[in-house]
């Protein structure tokens, strides 16, 4: 089924002209191609499907392909390709090098899409297609998740509202209503409350007049309340609302705001889970703030880890699509690397490894840097998804290295300085810094480190030959340039026969932290230290509080998501190359305790993305004569 791509233009086309004039596969056949069976998948149209969990169990005894990771350095806000390096080395390894292979990638936010980076694709001559479904609704999986994490934020507030003019008595009458005959019960949710509380009864009439309060009487602190609306738009007038002022409400306002939908912690249980059963544990444990004695207050407390299950229970599957050179893809899950653990998800890697076999290969990539998505995808994702990798992939770009070298800042929607134009060796020799962390990083878990160069127009074979010979000193088993972009799979051929090649080389996965017998402030400081190069962390008195308050719930036992800037190792964006020395300000610690793992927060990190005065929305159309979208980007 992967086959090579015909008519490669010298001048490129745009991504969504290029992507255009493909014809689709229809995905039945990449499905029958990749051993899905037609009972195992719902079709979606003719160019992507869902694909059902049951073929991971068909197949549980058959043997894992090799699992690649692909992460990169530090990028500019342009990003550095690597989205596009996953993509066309996928279709190098399948397309000409004869070899299984699945990519696993995120689904993109629609905020960015219509924002400043565009879709995520891939590029060039190396895409997932239809990038227009990939790029927008898809199978509207997103729309989900902001359906359930708007779901559970209503009730919230509902709940606070409706206990505030009720007595115990009242509630308790409200939340189990007599049915004609007098009779009552509890559903099942609310029977797991009990059993929290540690009231071993299923009749209603057998509560006592105490035990009846505490079940019904949450006592939400408003104060503690960290579960936020959501929407998938870049808006920032919704940073920061005031909810509750119509005449209805009483007068019960509460300062509140709205994340992007792929911060909502909801996605991240979506990337992290394993199984339907496990989805309605994780979803039912989330927290969304105290009450006023202090104790956690659950989804399942509010009443809605059923009803969430509900809304999410098409989402657990990975969705199927194809690259433009055949090769199979699952687009699934889609955390920001900054301010969540940034990977696709865990049901899609361990389907992908059953379809591909021994001798096949998985390409999964992780968000952002090595500092962030990759240490993420290690120390949050392989633990629970029990999945050892066999190789890292550590994309570079000449522009990202001269950035780091001191070279003047790249913004996006600006022409590019001269100086990332023409060449310059001892800026992006000392750029390159950033590079040999990035190795060091990866090394540290045990694995061989390929580096792909992926090349841009105006780089030199001086540039590309320098950064290749720092890399492998600076210990990667292979440095290698690849022109994807321009040629597809074609352009990623040595770097395919690199990665291939370093599969098969001795590697001891490690994680950097274990999760017993070490603190909160501890994770977090080995990661600090050994990470991003620092010296040391400095707590808020928020951030105090909360730590000494997850210990006292046992959270303590938890990973760690560091929430920070992608554009530095450090925690200050300034921050080039590979700083050392620096103090990380911990500003708040919060906790996913669904998705399994607390955040810290270094810095200001915005949950809701703004836009900027010229929009990507500005060139998107449709062109009414054919029905094609255009301007997408």
């Amino acid at each position: 089924m992967p086959h090579k791509l015909k008519n490669v233009l010298a001048r490129v086309p745009s991504d969504i002209e290029i992507a255009q004039s493909a014809t689709p596969i229809p995905i039945d056949k990449i499905a029958a191609e990749t051993g899905i069976l037609p009972d195992e998948l719902d079709l979606y149209g003719k160019s992507k499907a869902k694909v059902h969990l049951s073929v991971r169990d068909r197949l549980k005894d058959a043997p894992n392909g090799k699992y690649i990771v692909v992460t990169a350095i530090s990028p500019t806000p342009l990003g550095e390709g690597k989205s596009t390096t996953t993509v066309g080395l996928s279709q190098a390894i399948g397309a000409y090098l004869g070899k299984k292979v699945f990519t696993c990638i995120r689904q993109p936010s629609q905020g960015p899409t219509f924002g400043i980076k565009g879709g995520a694709a891939g590029g060039g001559y190396s895409q997932i297609i239809p990038m227009e479904d990939f790029n927008l609704h898809l199978t509207g999986d997103i729309h989900a998740i902001t359906a359930a994490n708007n779901l559970l934020a209503a009730a919230i507030d509902t709940r606070m509202f409706h206990e505030s003019g009720a007595t115990d008595e009242q509630l308790y009458d409200r939340l189990t209503p007599r049915a004609k005959d007098g009779s009552r019960k509890f559903s099942p949710v609310m029977l797991r409350r009990l059993r929290k509380l540690g009231i071993n009864k299923t009749n209603p009439d057998d509560l006592t007049p105490e035990e009846r309060s505490r079940f019904a009487r949450l006592d939400i602190d408003p104060a503690t309340i960290t579960w936020r609306r959501v929407t998938d738009t870049n808006d920032r007038m919704l940073r920061q609302i005031t909810i509750g002022q119509g005449p209805e409400e009483k007068g019960f306002t509460r300062v509140t705001g709205y994340d992007i939908s792929v911060a909502s912690e909801i996605m991240a249980i979506l990337a992290l889970t394993t199984s339907l059963a496990d989805m309605r544990e994780r979803l039912g444990r989330m927290v969304i703030g105290t009450n006023k004695a202090g104790d956690a207050i659950t989804a399942d407390d509010v009443g809605l880890g059923g009803a969430l299950t509900v809304l999410m229970k098409d989402t657990i599957m990975p969705n199927l699509m194809q690259t433009l050179e055949g090769t199979p893809a699952f687009v699934h899950a889609g955390p920001f690397g900054n301010i969540a653990h940034g990977n696709s998800s865990i049901v899609a890697d361990q389907i992908a490894l059953k379809l591909v076999g021994k001798n096949g290969y998985v390409l999964t990539e992780s968000g952002f840097g090595a500092d962030m998505g990759m240490e993420k995808f290690f120390n949050i994702k392989c633990r629970y998804s029990g999945l050892t990798p066999d190789c890292v992939v550590m994309v570079a770009t000449i522009r990202a290295l001269k950035t780091h070298g001191g070279g003047p800042k790249v913004v996006a929607g600006k022409p590019l300085d001269p100086v990332y134009t023409q060449e310059n060796l001892e800026l992006l020799e000392k750029g390159s810094s950033n590079l040999v962390k990035m190795i060091e990083n990866a090394k540290k878990y045990g694995l061989p480190v390929v580096v792909g160069v992926n090349r841009f127009q105006y780089d030199t074979p001086a540039e590309v030959e320098l950064v290749c010979k720092i890399a492998k000193q600076a210990g990667a088993v292979d440095a290698v340039m690849s022109n994807h972009w321009a040629e597809g799979g074609a352009g990623a051929v040595e770097l395919g026969k690199a990665v291939i090649a370093a599969c098969e080389k001795p590697g001891k996965f490690k994680f950097l932290y274990p999760l017993e017998g070490t603190s909160i402030k501890q994770k977090i400081e080995t990661i600090v230290k050994e990470m991003y190069g620092g010296a040391g962390v400095e707590y808020s008195p928020e951030a105090e509080k909360k730590i000494a308050l997850y210990t006292r719930f046992g959270f303590d036992k938890l990973p760690i998501c560091m929430a920070k800037t992608q554009y530095s190792l450090s925690h200050d964006p300034n921050l080039k190359g590979a700083p050392t020395g620096f103090i990380v300000p911990v500003k708040d610690v919060r906790a996913s305790v669904g998705a399994g793992f607390l955040f810290p927060l270094l810095g200001s990190i915005p949950t809701m993305p703004g836009l900027p005065t010229r929009p990507g929305y500005y060139d998107i159309d449709l062109d009414l004569e054919t029905g094609r979208i255009v301007g997408l980007s």
